[in-house]
């Protein structure tokens, strides 16, 4: 069915896709707000917050302000939360750092860890940032100790910035009194909202673009369509594009209507 639909509307590539180049992404106001406070927290060597709802487009904005770290300079370490212990975080930190599983101790997890940022920063003068998406997952007792990760030479050398994302609850976790000193650190916070009308057809057309056909496929009510059945949700909004594209290329329509984007919100959450 997806080559069926490509083919019939002469697309080189699959739309709406998520594993986009860097230099494919939209560039939003919210994406380069997003950058331009996150460069600002790896500058300080502080903390960050990057919160929003399901599908507003946190990760990708991650991956957008990520990528643009030259990587002779920065070395990214990102790491997806669980609801596991603080141990269970540091592991998949440990892995990431390809330094692996060493025992099952927090202050020798800490230790390694620590060592590795030390070699990082102070022998091969690398820049070093933490990404921890949906990291409203986290435990409370995981958010009370992470900040202790961030301490080198008694709190004096701010080599490990850390970049939290999650969904708004996030925020919520670090007003109580075991986040104080993680939350202590956080020097800026985005919060990604949805696209309103006119970013959304704007986001349409972009990504219709990149797949090598005229924006001119979607009616504008079928772009209103859209925006209202994804509430301005990039990850809805795609699922609900896509879906109506295979709508309309099943019923030989060279123009997606609303019907289209009706039937395709009829097979998705």
């Amino acid at each position: 069915m997806n080559s069926n639909y490509r083919s019939f509307f002469g697309m080189k590539t699959e739309p709406f896709r998520s594993d986009l180049r860097q230099d494919e992404i939209l560039e939003t106001d919210e994406l380069k707000s997003v950058k331009s406070k996150f460069y600002y927290a790896t500058g300080l060597g502080g903390t960050a917050l990057v919160t929003g709802d399901i599908g507003s487009g946190k990760s990708t904005a991650l991956r957008y302000a990520a990528d643009s770290l030259h990587p002779s300079e920065y070395r990214v370490f990102y790491v997806t939360a669980t609801t596991g212990p603080i141990l269970e975080l540091y592991q998949q930190i440990a892995i990431e750092m390809s330094i692996g599983t060493l025992g099952r101790s927090k202050a020798l997890m800490t230790g390694f860890i620590k060592k590795e940022i030390i070699e990082l920063v102070d022998v091969k003068k690398m820049k070093v940032v933490l990404i921890i998406d949906e990291a409203s997952l986290l435990r409370m007792e995981v958010l009370s100790e992470l900040h202790t990760l961030t301490q080198f030479h008694r709190d004096s050398k701010h080599w490990l910035p850390l970049i939290l994302a999650g969904q708004s609850s996030l925020i919520d976790k670090m007003m109580y009194r075991a986040s104080a000193p993680l939350a202590s650190r956080v020097v800026t916070r985005s919060h990604l909202e949805g696209l309103d009308r006119d970013g959304m057809k704007q986001y349409i057309e972009h990504h219709l673009n990149l797949a090598g056909v005229s924006s001119g496929i979607f009616e504008e009510s079928s772009i209103t369509a859209v925006h209202q059945g994804a509430g301005g949700l990039l990850r809805k909004a795609n699922h609900l594009a896509r879906g109506s594209l295979i709508a309309a290329a099943k019923q030989k329509c060279q123009i997606v209507t609303p019907e289209h984007v009706r039937l395709a919100a009829t097979e998705i959450f």
